[in-house]
């Protein structure tokens, strides 16, 4: 008999929630074969069985938090456990009604059926937005709990910002972008990013990471940009890369095709690693200016506010301008206040006269 464990998920995991398990006790499985399906802070994930043989035992049930090297399972390796064949539930098999598992919660809070609903997201998934439209048309069946537990996207995010907030000499301008001049359409994001490349080459020091345990700093050559992207389930923070050195219409399209990934939550690891500075476009949603956070090794993170109108002085007399305000918040150990200047300086500069079609 040999116990399963949870394995090394990489990127420092700790622990992943358990979204279901594809096989059940006395079902025979070959390696290689999809175990369960984990949900970590970025992504779901199958597990694979390292072994062939016979399950003879499930150690943890679906929505439980399991730590790396947990034991999940009890698998019958002897010589006449591998029969070569898979058997059991393979993911997708069953008729079980498509929902993650924080809109399976949401579901039991508000006494909602998944399986008398018809799923509105990718490949006939049930979202939260089906969950409480159905809840509501009920007239808000269920109770809701007191205290919900936070877990995958949200319990990281929990996390990452109560490190930050321990580390981080947090230091913030700001100021505003005359963009009146603007094309109709102008794709802010990607107009942002080049801006923020710009800002980059004019003072490396804002693309950079910190270690405090060395006191070193790495200085990137290239700009891979985070873009903040807000869910349902929480932010994701998928990375663009090196925005200095590609095309408006080659930045859109990759853009485009991570919000798809995340919406299936399948977007692949590497894309969620690795960024050497952030963009929140915040403004999108509300707001002008904002004091952010931010997250090491990062020494800083541009935020994007409301654009709106406001009056400007042009060839000596009062106009309507349209401006964008910009916010940079950055890591005061490392970057001065004259490099940070210097840097939105750039941007505002680049997003007033840029005239690369973005």
């Amino acid at each position: 008999m040999t116990t399963f464990h949870l394995p090394d998920l990489g990127e420092g995991l700790q622990e992943a929630e358990i979204v279901s398990w594809h096989v059940s006790p006395g079902d025979h499985v070959v390696a290689d074969q999809p175990l369960l399906s984990v949900e970590t802070d970025k992504a779901v994930v199958e597990v694979p069985a390292p072994w062939s043989g016979t399950v003879t035992a499930l150690l943890a049930d679906a929505g439980e938090i399991a730590a790396i090297g947990a034991p999940l399972a009890e698998i019958d390796t002897g010589p006449s456990a591998d029969t070569g064949a898979i058997v059991g539930t393979l993911p997708g098999a069953g008729g079980r009604a498509r929902a993650a598992p924080a809109v399976r919660r949401l579901a039991a809070e508000r006494g909602v059926d998944l399986a008398a609903l018809d799923g509105s997201g990718p490949d006939g998934a049930i979202t939260r937005a089906d969950v409480e439209a159905a809840a509501d048309a009920g007239g808000g069946g269920g109770t809701t709990a007191a205290w919900q537990p936070l877990r995958g996207v949200r319990r990281a995010m929990a996390r990452n910002m109560s490190a930050a907030r321990d580390s981080v000499a947090t230091t913030a301008i700001f100021d505003e972008a005359d963009i009146t001049g603007w094309a109709e359409g102008a794709d802010i994001t990607i107009r942002l990013a080049r801006a923020i490349a710009a800002g980059c080459a004019a003072e490396p020091a804002l693309n950079a990471w910190f270690d405090d345990a060395r006191m070193a700093r790495h200085l990137h050559r290239t700009v891979d940009l985070g873009i903040a992207v807000d869910t349902a389930d929480g932010l994701f923070v998928p990375v663009l890369r090196d925005v200095g050195n590609r095309a408006a219409e080659d930045l859109r399209a990759g853009l485009q095709r991570m919000r798809a990934d995340i919406e299936a939550r399948a977007i692949p690891r590497d894309e969620m690693r690795g960024q050497t500075i952030t963009l929140s476009n915040f403004g999108m949603i509300g707001g002008r200016h904002a004091l952010m956070t931010v997250i090491p090794p990062q020494v800083a993170i541009v935020g994007a506010g409301r654009i709106g109108d406001a009056p400007g002085i042009v060839d000596g007399r009062v106009a309507p301008r349209r401006k964008l305000p910009v916010s940079l918040t950055f890591d005061h150990r490392i970057v001065t206040g004259a490099e940070a200047a210097r840097f939105l300086t750039t941007m505002i500069r680049t997003l007033e006269h840029g005239t690369d079609g973005a």
